[in-house]
């Protein structure tokens, strides 16, 4: 699975929704929240088999914002401090604030891998979106900046969740 992620491509269909329906199937409660699955047609329809998804969530962000933030964003891997050179920069440039030791920049985070995994999105995730569209359950927010995006998905999580148990994707 690293060997997939680091190259930019996705973890095969029936591994993700092996592991990921497994998951669900051993907890306890009816409702959960995940975040970056499914990224395929497939791995919706294994869901959608399993389980009733009642909303889903869509984060439209442009491109370029995605890649500008992942690109600049730099680790120190024995704590797993996350540095951003654009809004979260280290005091000292490339060098963990806290022990000093030098940062890196995690294979998925490089310009090639980010632009590789953002085609990916466009032909693999894309019509995931469209799945959920089609079934009436798909909620878009838009938008560049989380502060600005979020207070728009906690009203609709408000309105929607007290309901009932839900299930969002």
């Amino acid at each position: 699975m690293k060997s997939c992620i680091d190259q930019g491509q996705l973890v095969p269909d029936d591994v993700m929704s092996r592991l990921i329906l497994s998951d669900l199937r051993a907890m306890e409660q009816n409702s959960w929240l995940l975040d970056g699955f499914p990224r395929t047609v497939n791995q919706a329809e294994a869901l959608d088999d399993a389980y009733t998804v009642d909303t889903v969530i869509n984060l439209n962000v442009p491109f370029q914002t995605i890649k500008e933030r992942l690109t600049s964003r730099w680790t120190h891997l024995p704590s797993g401090r996350v540095y951003n050179t654009d809004f979260n920069p280290p005091k000292v440039p490339g060098f963990d604030d806290v022990t000093g030791e030098p940062l890196v920049q995690r294979d998925d985070d490089t310009p090639g891998t980010v632009t590789r995994r953002l085609k990916s999105y466009e032909t693999q995730t894309e019509p995931v979106l469209e799945f959920y569209r089609s079934k009436g359950v798909l909620q878009t927010f838009s938008g560049t900046e989380t502060n600005k995006i979020w207070p728009h998905v906690e009203a609709f999580l408000h309105r929607k969740l007290p309901a009932a148990n839900r299930n969002v994707a």
